[in-house]
C-alpha cells in the first residue's frame, strides 16, 4: 500500500510524485499510456501564458511562482539524470498587440521587465523576420523549456526513487471508497489502495470524475502544432533564436534550429487527428512572421488535447464530500507554464503544510457531487 496514488503521468503528475518521495511519501503514479506523452509532450514549451495580461491574478500567481522554479528545477533534472531540458531565457517578441495599456499594467504589478521595442531593435534580435514591421514588445526575462526532453528527464529521475513505482500502460477502471473516505483505486491490473488518491488526468480530468458523480467543468480543446527543420544561418545563427507571438500564434526555436510553429484552438472533444486544414493554416502563419520557413521542410505535425476549465484557473484540491481524493486539472495551454507552482501546491495540501501560495482561488469547493458506489467506472 502506497501513501498516495496519482492517477495521471503528465509533468504535473511526474512533479508531484517526486516532490512526496523527497518528503518521505511512498507514492504510485498510474499512467494509462506511457509517462508525459499526452498534452505535457504535445504543447511548445513556453514557460509563461501567452499573453498574461489577459489573464486572472491566480493565473499571474501560479505563473510567477513557477517561472521562478524553473532554472532551479532544469538545472537538477541535468544532475541527476544527465538530460538537458533545454530551458532557454531568450525573451519574447510580441507583434501586433492592440492592448498595451493592460500589458504594462500587468507588468507594473507583478515586476516584469516590459518596453516598446522599434524596428532597429526587433530586426537586431531576429533579422529574418518579415519586413516592415515597426514596433513590438519585449520581455527579456521570458524563457522556454523542450517539453519532451523535461518529460524524459522527469521519469528517468522518477525510475531512480526507490519511494516511487510507475506503473505504465494500465486503465483506472474506479476509485474506491470505503466508509466515507477514498481507499484506493481499481484497474486493469488489480487494486491499488492508498489512503490518498491526486488526479492528474488532464483533459480527461472530467470524464473520470463525472462517473464518479462530481461534476467537473473540465473539457478537451484540441490543439495542432508543427516543426520545421532550419538551415544554419550566417554568422553561426539560427533563423530564429528568441519566441516570437502575432496574432495568438508563436514560433520557439529550438536549439538545434528546429522552429516550431503554434498552435490551433478546435473544439473537437478527444479527436487528436492532425488535419489538413491545421497544416495549412500553421504553416501561412508560420511564413507571416518569418518568410524564409517556405524552404524548409516540415519535420513533424501533431495534436494534443488541453484541459480547458472556467476562465483558465485550474481546480486544485480536495474534491468535496469525498475525503482523501484531490484533483489537480484544468490548466488549459498552461499546464507545463504552471506546473512546478500547481504540484507545490498540491504536495503542500496533500502534506497539510501551510502552502506556498494561496489555495482559495483554486479550491474545487464548489462542485457538485451526488451519490457513488464503492467503485465507480472511471476508465475514458
Amino acid at each position: 500500500m502506497s501513501d498516495v496514488l496519482i492517477i495521471g503521468g503528465g509533468v504535473i503528475g511526474m512533479l508531484t510524485a517526486w516532490q512526496l518521495a523527497e518528503a518521505g511519501q511512498t507514492v504510485t503514479l498510474l499512467e494509462r499510456g506511457r509517462c508525459g506523452r499526452e498534452a505535457s509532450w504535445a504543447g511548445g514549451g513556453i514557460v509563461s501564458p501567452l499573453y498574461p495580461w489577459r489573464y486572472s491574478d491566480p493565473v499571474s500567481h501560479l505563473a510567477r511562482f513557477a517561472e521562478c522554479e524553473y532554472p532551479r528545477l532544469v538545472a537538477r533534472l541535468l544532475e541527476e539524470t544527465g538530460i538537458d531540458p533545454e530551458y532557454r531565457q531568450r525573451g519574447l517578441l510580441y507583434l501586433r498587440v492592440d492592448d498595451g495599456d493592460r500589458a504594462f499594467d500587468w507588468a507594473h504589478r507583478f515586476g516584469k521587465p516590459l518596453e516598446v521595442v522599434g524596428a532597429d531593435a526587433i530586426y537586431a534580435k531576429e533579422p529574418w523576420l518579415v519586413e516592415g514591421i515597426e514596433a513590438g514588445l519585449w520581455m527579456p526575462t521570458l524563457g522556454s523549456i523542450r517539453n519532451p526532453r523535461l518529460c524524459q528527464a522527469l521519469r528517468a529521475r522518477l525510475s531512480t526513487l526507490s519511494r516511487v513505482t510507475l506503473e505504465e500502460g494500465l486503465a483506472v477502471e474506479g476509485v474506491c471508497v470505503e466508509q466515507g473516505r477514498v481507499a484506493g483505486v481499481e484497474t486493469s491490473r488489480g487494486r491499488f489502495t492508498a489512503g490518498q488518491v491526486v488526479l492528474c488526468g488532464g483533459a480527461w480530468s472530467g470524464v473520470l470524475l463525472d462517473r464518479l458523480g462530481v461534476a467537473l467543468p473540465v473539457r478537451p480543446v484540441k490543439g495542432q502544432m508543427m516543426l520545421f527543420r532550419t538551415p544554419p544561418m550566417a554568422k553561426g545563427r539560427q533563423l530564429l533564436e528568441r519566441v516570437v507571438l502575432a496574432d495568438g500564434r508563436y514560433l520557439i526555436p529550438r536549439g538545434d534550429g528546429r522552429v516550431l510553429i503554434g498552435s490551433t484552438l478546435e473544439e473537437a472533444d478527444f479527436d487528436k487527428t492532425p488535419t489538413e486544414e491545421a497544416r495549412e493554416s500553421l504553416r501561412q502563419s508560420a511564413l507571416a512572421m518569418i518568410p524564409a520557413l517556405a524552404d524548409c521542410p516540415i519535420e513533424h505535425h501533431w495534436a494534443g488535447l488541453r484541459p480547458a476549465a472556467p476562465d483558465g484557473i485550474p481546480f486544485i484540491g480536495e474534491v468535496p464530500e469525498i475525503p482523501g481524493l484531490f484533483v489537480n486539472a484544468g490548466h488549459y495551454r498552461n499546464g507545463l507554464v504552471l506546473a512546478p507552482a500547481s504540484s507545490r501546491l498540491m504536495v503542500d495540501m496533500l502534506l497539510r503544510r501551510p502552502p506556498l501560495i494561496d489555495p482559495a482561488p483554486y479550491a474545487p469547493a464548489g462542485l457538485s457531487t451526488s451519490a457513488w458506489s464503492s467503485c465507480n467506472p472511471l476508465s475514458a
